[in-house]
């Protein structure tokens, strides 16, 4: 008989805690209000994968689906998400991944790594941040222009559109047709680049909006829906690796020494105890009975990510330590919910993966690299995130 993974004797410590950004979360992270918690893996992998399970919560009500075709992906249910999240797959597979983005993956690295070789310290947010836009830039099509000035344009569109709107991804987005800022991204990199392929089709996500016939606006709408989602997201995931690794010899020992696949594990084991996103919401409109747990029609829920990747009935014992071997002992998937699952898994898990995977490869073989500095560790309500500032590298 085959042993449970909470039964399962630790193999490091017991009572080791390696998250740093749980006491934050546990202060700030709140579910909306009336939703139930579900902190338990299996059933809020149910409730994800539910057809009858509809994106509610954290901001969602602002987003504008009436017109399927203009509304950004990740808020689409059913038939047009389908339809919709079809068309832009081959953006995200794996072997767009290995023949067309770690080309600029690699060459954004190199030359970050490079500033950093030269002036002999770096701010690993800020290049952090650089890789994550170029990356997703080449994806979205955005790409053409001066990426340090995209960057700040993003950051700065991003930063307008969460003030004083509810809170999730949503009500940034929302927030873009009326923040000033977003006009300045617009005018000097949205609209040139649509313009341009307009004249000339290239293979990039904006090509393919001009080709399903969305306006300027709504083009928009999705290079702001992926510059939060592919660029601000990845930075902080780049960072927290960093700092994990700053504190683990052993781990950044085992890192360099293994296979991509062997990096990706210990940069999934990571992000499960320090997932970006801290919970989705969803709503039940239909009753939802499956053999982990059962919900109402119309019940509002809160998944926490966090509580549910560190559910010991699925993720095995010490389920608060760093064990790059957990998914492959408990013979599970090693992303757990990081990036979520079923329909609405984010699409470009695989990008953000393998472009931390080979930054962090490059970083910690920077001769004599050390953290001077660690970063500040904050929240952001609008984002539902916990953000890391001001780390400091030097060489």
């Amino acid at each position: 008989m085959s042993t449970a993974p909470e039964t399962q004797a630790c193999p490091i410590a017991a009572n080791r805690d390696d998250r740093k950004s749980a006491p934050l979360a546990d202060r700030f992270a709140r579910p909306d209000a009336g939703a139930q918690r579900i902190g338990n893996l299996a059933f809020a992998r149910d409730i994800l994968r539910s057809p009858v399970a509809r994106q509610a919560g954290a901001g969602a009500e602002f987003v504008d689906t009436g017109n399927p075709e203009h509304a950004p992906v990740f808020y689409l249910d059913g038939a047009p998400h389908r339809k919709k999240r079809a068309a832009i797959a081959r953006f995200f597979t794996p072997k767009a991944v290995t023949t067309r983005h770690r080309a600029v993956m690699e060459r954004t690295t190199e030359a970050l790594i490079g500033e950093l070789r030269a002036n002999g310290r770096a701010q690993l947010d800020e290049i952090s941040f650089r890789l994550a836009v170029a990356v997703a830039a080449e994806i979205v099509g955005l790409a053409d222009g001066d990426l340090k000035k995209l960057s700040r344009r993003i950051e700065a569109s991003l930063s307008a559109a969460t003030a004083n709107r509810k809170r999730g991804l949503a009500g940034a987005i929302a927030g873009i047709g009326t923040a000033s800022k977003t006009a300045v991204f617009y005018w000097t990199e949205v609209r040139p680049a649509i313009r341009a392929r307009r004249k000339e089709r290239r293979d990039d996500v904006i090509s393919h909006l001009i080709d399903e016939g969305y306006s300027d606006r709504a083009i928009l709408i999705e290079c702001m829906t992926y510059g939060a989602a592919g660029m601000v997201t990845t930075r902080e995931f780049i960072v927290m690796v960093a700092w994990h690794l700053f504190e683990r010899p052993d781990l950044v020992e085992r890192y360099l020494a293994s296979d991509d696949d062997g990096q990706i594990a210990i940069l999934q084991e990571i992000l499960r105890l320090e997932p970006v996103a801290a919970m989705v919401h969803r709503r039940a409109t239909e009753a939802i009975e499956t053999p982990n747990g059962e919900l109402e029609a119309g019940a509002l829920v809160a998944l926490d990510i966090r509580a549910s990747n560190t559910d010991a009935a699925s993720v095995g014992a010490c389920p608060f330590a760093i064990d790059p071997d957990r998914a492959e002992r408990v013979k599970g998937n090693g992303n757990f919910l990081s990036f979520g699952d079923g329909g609405h898994t984010c699409p470009g898990w695989q990008v953000a993966l393998h472009e931390t995977r080979i930054f962090i490869d490059a970083l910690m073989r920077v001769p004599g690299l050390k953290l001077e500095r660690a970063p500040d560790m904050t929240w952001n309500s609008a984002l539902m995130s916990y953000e890391l500032r001001n780390a400091i590298v030097v060489c």
